[in-house]
């Protein structure tokens, strides 16, 4: 989904998912709906005193359940400062916090393996939505109790996010990834044993915890929306394990291992037309080539800059004209596993690969799969090529294909 940046804190960009975008109106009209009987709950639990019926007037109702939601999401906001103020102390990079549809996001530009580390990073969120439930409470017990319309809002208001931060420290210590009591429940574990099998057990454990709360919604009254957080906390479980995986069987392997190098790389020319490089997709089964003006990589062409271009116009329209110019790269001395997460975080399927300005191959996601799947079968990596089994197979055979 496509990403707004609204500002930063400490240095680290703060962004927007679309998702949230359609999320806070629906929240604020949930909560708006709810006012009696969030009001009712509170008094129920704290004694609160809140008179009802003046909450519920339109716009009251409205302009509480848009300041609560907005309250709301400067929790998750500083939830996950939390995260990241912790993860920077202990030298891990924080390369934004997004909030999406189900709440926030910390990107850790490299996970902690140090199980002290994690779990401190970990706990830091809850510990942070604890300390603001207990704020937001002393306040709430400050406000008097009043029929007035204003003071009677502003301790709804407080009660509200006192009650919903405990909530959001209590959901965030389930036992399931991406939630904080996943990482919690790996540090624990890679105490004694192997982060890649810590991983492995608490991804499980986050798994059959997604069924039964997906369960629970289905026959329970949690309904639809605990049905969409238990599909969440599986496959957040399920690509935490994968994303471990990969990082341990590609540990001491280089983008030069896998890479095709640059004297096996086809490419085009700039002046082709858009039609001859159709077929040549199609006679070669390729997807993309890099472009080449006067022995020079100068951009690169896949088959969905030729779709583009209408079929009675590509005998018209030359590569040059179509070709992305904005080229990633990266170093052949680079990890594997830093490409795979370059090519997963920009959404792309090949890097060109430079060493001191010279272009020296090309990496292509394909490549770096069909490594994978052969280190998972026991196959070791040369400098040119994937064992397969056979002296005539190498990996450079399938890295051309792009």
């Amino acid at each position: 989904m496509p990403r707004f940046r609204i500002g930063s804190a400490f240095g680290i960009p703060i962004q927007l998912d679309l998702t949230f975008l359609i999320v806070l109106p629906l929240f604020a009209w949930i909560i708006g709906v709810q006012i009696g009987e969030t009001a009712a709950v509170l008094n129920d639990i704290w004694g609160a005193g809140l008179p009802i019926e003046p909450l519920e007037g339109d716009l009251i109702r409205w302009g509480l359940g848009l300041a609560a939601a907005t309250g709301l999401f400067v929790g998750v906001v500083l939830h996950e400062l939390g995260h990241s103020l912790v993860a920077i102390r202990y030298g891990y990079p924080i390369s934004s916090i997004t909030l999406w549809l189900f709440g926030g996001i910390a990107q850790l530009d490299e996970m902690p393996e140090d199980w002290r580390h994690e779990l401190l990073i970990a706990l830091a969120g809850p510990f942070v939505s604890v300390v603001l439930a207990v704020l937001t409470y002393v306040a709430f017990l400050i406000v008097p109790v009043s029929d007035n319309v204003a003071l009677a809002s502003g301790k709804f208001l407080l009660g509200y996010l006192a009650l919903m931060n405990v909530a959001l420290a209590v959901f965030n210590m389930l036992p399931g990834f991406p939630m904080d009591g996943g990482r919690v429940l790996r540090a624990l574990l890679a105490r004694n044993r192997g982060y890649a099998r810590a991983t492995k057990i608490a991804a499980e454990v986050g798994k059959v915890f997604a069924i039964l709360l997906g369960l629970f919604g289905l026959f329970g009254p949690g309904g639809l929306f605990l049905v969409a957080i238990a599909f969440f906390i599986y496959i957040g479980a399920s690509g935490e394990a994968q994303q471990t995986m990969m990082k341990a069987a590609f540990e001491g392997f280089e983008v030069r291992d896998i890479m095709t190098p640059a004297d096996r790389v086809q490419t085009v020319d700039t002046k082709d037309s858009v039609a001859e490089l159709v077929e040549q997709m199609f006679r070669e089964r390729h997807t993309g080539y890099p472009v080449e003006r006067d022995g020079d990589i100068v951009g690169l062409v896949t088959l969905e800059d030729a779709r583009a271009v209408r079929e009675v116009e590509r005998e018209a329209y030359r590569v040059e004209e179509i070709m992305t110019t904005d080229l990633e790269t990266i170093e052949p001395a680079a990890s594997a596993m830093e490409a795979m997460e370059r090519l997963q975080r920009n959404n792309i399927g090949r890097l060109l690969v430079y060493d001191d300005e010279k272009f020296v191959g090309l990496l292509t996601r394909s490549d770096l799969l069909t490594a994978l799947n052969i280190i998972k079968e026991g196959g070791s990596i040369g400098r040119q090529s994937v064992s397969t089994g056979s002296p005539d197979e190498s990996l450079s055979s399938e890295q051309s294909r792009l």
